[in-house]
């Protein structure tokens, strides 16, 4: 790796420069979490707030507290801590406060449900790995919600071989409220129910509604989906209410049921092994896995993973390999879904150095 520094001009994928970054030791930063996170880090800001510095120290884990801002989730904090946290010193053990669910991030439902298998697969093991919902949801704008992330540190990462996704053989779901009628979350299910059950039998959503200091501060709802396949790859989508005080005025639960359905049979017409929300953290791990060559198949992959691999090649001068895949179906009246792709790339090796070799 050069030990020349990268410079960038823009706000624009911020996170991922500074997760990289750290686990590449170059100058960037996340500021306050990874303050948090990390021991004898240096950060400096102008007074202008136009230049950042930032020269990592090393990834403590333990326990870990932390209140999110209400413009971003929680979501959007534990992509960073699930990219960070097998390279810690101790095991996290994180309690994140704020939005759980919005309509800009991906939810913590939705995390739990795609990417946490995604990054047991690369850990080989879900012993010490959990992301624990049901603490508190908090809706936006204002959130007051609380979940914890537990996740253990690995001295190495394993390689992933991870080409055949399989077909779909069932479909869960959570359709939540906070601080409205539990009826809305039965309406959210039946709208639900009426796209998705002439594709599948084995449908089961279930409702969570939240009462008391369990149900954050604002009020509002909404489903998260996944469909599973017979080979363990995970299909995500999920729907979120407006917010109290939106311009776009109150949401109606039958058009959010249907808009989540739909989204998840176009995510699984997209197809592949991952989801569209777990591709950048799958990338990633393949990249930091043990030198050895790592395929995933995925679907076309979205504007923030493309540039999550450039700036993997920036960070770690590694390029993967990316193939159009044909695939071929004796029964021609199978639906095959869009293109796929398969990416291919020779892990770095990265060790976790903190973590003792047994």
């Amino acid at each position: 790796m050069s030990n020349k520094p990268l410079l960038y001009e823009g706000c624009n994928y911020l996170r991922q420069r500074l997760v990289l970054a750290t686990l590449s030791d170059f100058e960037a930063s996340f500021i306050r979490l990874l303050d948090k996170l990390t021991n004898g880090s240096n950060i400096v800001v102008n007074e202008t707030g136009t230049s950042l510095l930032y020269q990592p120290g090393l990834l403590l884990g333990g326990d870990l507290e932390h209140e999110c801002s209400e413009q971003r989730s929680i979501g959007y904090f534990l992509e960073v801590l699930m990219c960070l946290a097998p390279f810690t010193k101790k095991p996290i053990n994180a309690t994140l406060t704020g939005v759980t669910n919005d309509q800009v991030d991906p939810s913590v439902d939705m995390i739990k449900l795609s990417t946490i298998p995604i990054l047991k697969k690369f850990l080989g093991t879900d012993d010490g790995l959990e992301l624990k919902v049901i603490v508190r949801r908090g809706a936006a704008p204002e959130g007051g919600g609380e979940v914890t992330f537990r996740c253990p540190c690995r001295q190495k990462l394993r390689p992933l071989q991870f080409t055949q996704p399989g077909k779909v053989k069932r479909i869960r779901g959570v359709a939540w409220v906070t601080r409205m009628a539990p009826a809305t979350a039965n309406r959210v299910v039946d709208a639900a129910r009426s796209v998705l059950n002439p594709c599948l039998p084995d449908i089961y959503i279930y409702t969570d509604h939240m009462k008391g200091p369990q149900s954050g501060k604002s009020p509002g709802f909404g489903l998260t989906l996944v469909a599973e396949t017979t080979e363990g790859a995970f299909y995500c989508a999920e729907a979120a209410s407006n917010p109290k005080g939106s311009d776009k005025g109150p949401t109606v639960p039958e058009d959010l049921g249907k808009q989540a359905s739909v989204d998840l049979l176009e995510e699984i017409f997209k197809g592949g092994c991952v989801d569209s929300v777990s591709q950048s953290l799958t990338a990633l791990m393949m990249v930091l896995g043990q030198q050895d060559v790592s395929k995933v198949q995925t679907g076309q992959l979205t504007q923030y993973t493309i540039q999550y691999l450039r700036h993997i090649r920036d960070f770690f001068q590694v390029l993967f390999k990316v193939d159009a895949q044909t695939v071929v179906e004796e029964d021609e009246e199978l639906r095959l879904g869009g293109e796929k792709l398969l990416l291919t790339c020779v892990g770095v090796g990265y060790s976790n150095l903190s973590k003792k070799i047994m």
